[in-house]
């Protein structure tokens, strides 16, 4: 069976054909997220840290770091990358000993990553492009790391899921001409917007399931894509990614957590509560007033796909004996009883119950 194996220091996650769905937190990432690219701008980590730890408490198996901020003072990205992603790197290896997937379009900043991580990092990514083969690859071989393959090429990204599939045996080969094993391949069949294309669940489905049969290699996705542009976005993620693990995926580069609701947003509720002449116990706390109105919470927890994708994995016996799910839906501790045990991974390696 295929394994691709991402360590850390050390732990260990293995994604394969047999284990269970492995999951790559991607909340370190600046891109759409004004508020933390100013932050590492002013050299500011403070969120970094945050998204790290509450990432690993949900149950993430990889940490995915992204430094693609394009600073105000200086728009290069080829200066400012490299060691933004170095303290990145160290910041959050300091804080967990989850292992990394180093994430960067600038070739340079790939390099600083893979020097400043420990272990065997995953590396996001390599395309068809014949620059970026040229580039990647000979990093590949050079640190022994296992990447991810993006399925476009020069010529864009097709709507053709045949072609995706050529641009992914493509890659394969060509690392296998750099001594690349192809279970060091983890392929993005590239997961297309239902809204915008009715069967790209299905096309995504059939891609997995010939990528794993005829190249014998591990997949992962954007898992958020397919939702993009609809409402209720969660309910459709929660159906996608055990269908998705159904047909063979083996991991989702995704959001674990469930983000707190906002003060604004408690506020409101509250002044609704109000005007409905509704009578709140004094002194009630945040928390008891959003769980009473099914706010969600005013702490990150793991989201409803963790929930999904824990139970996809008890229903395929990659978690045998149910102890991952258990554990997870466990009462979480009261204050006072923290040592007693608590549900969630802690991330690093999966290990069977």
């Amino acid at each position: 069976m295929t394994r691709t194996v991402v360590e850390s220091k050390t732990k260990t996650a293995t994604l394969g054909f047999d284990e269970p769905f492995c999951v790559i937190g991607e909340r370190i990432n600046p891109t759409g997220r004004k508020k933390l690219a100013a932050e590492l701008e002013a050299g500011d980590f403070s969120t970094v840290e945050k998204d790290a730890l509450a990432q690993v408490m949900a149950g993430a198996n990889i940490l995915d770091i992204n430094a693609g901020v394009v600073y105000n003072s200086n728009p290069n990205p080829n200066e400012t990358e490299p060691p933004l992603m170095t303290k990145i790197v160290e910041l959050v290896q300091g804080l967990t000993d989850t292992p990394l997937c180093i994430d960067s379009s600038v070739p340079g900043a790939l390099e600083a990553g893979l020097q400043a991580a420990e272990g065997r990092p995953l590396l996001n990514s390599v395309t068809g492009e014949e620059e970026r083969l040229e580039h990647v690859l000979p990093l590949v071989k050079k640190y022994n790391v296992p990447v991810v393959a993006i399925s476009n090429d020069d010529t864009g990204i097709s709507e053709d899921p045949d072609v995706r599939f050529a641009v992914a045996k493509k890659i394969v080969e060509r690392a296998a001409d750099f001594g690349i094993p192809a279970h060091d391949i983890v392929v993005d069949p590239l997961v297309m917007p239902i809204g915008a294309m009715a069967t790209a669940g299905l096309q995504v489905f059939a891609l997995v399931r010939r990528l794993r049969e005829e190249l014998g290699v591990n997949t992962t996705c954007g898992a958020s894509n397919v939702s993009f542009g609809l409402p209720n976005r969660h309910g459709i993620n929660n159906a996608f990614l055990p269908m998705a693990m159904g047909a063979g995926m083996t991991s989702a580069i995704m959001n674990p957590v469930a983000l707190p609701i906002t003060q604004k947003k408690i506020a409101e509720k509250k002044a609704e509560v109000e005007a409905a002449g509704i009578v709140l116990p004094e002194g009630m706390e945040d928390e008891a007033f959003v769980q009473m109105f099914g706010l969600g919470s005013t702490k990150a927890r793991p989201g409803k796909e963790m929930e999904a994708i824990r139970a996809a994995n008890l229903l395929t016996n990659n978690d045998p004996h149910g102890g991952d799910w258990i554990r997870a839906n466990k009462e979480p501790a009261k204050e006072g009883e923290e040592g007693r045990g608590r549900g969630g991974r802690s991330g690093g390696r999966r290990r069977r119950a």
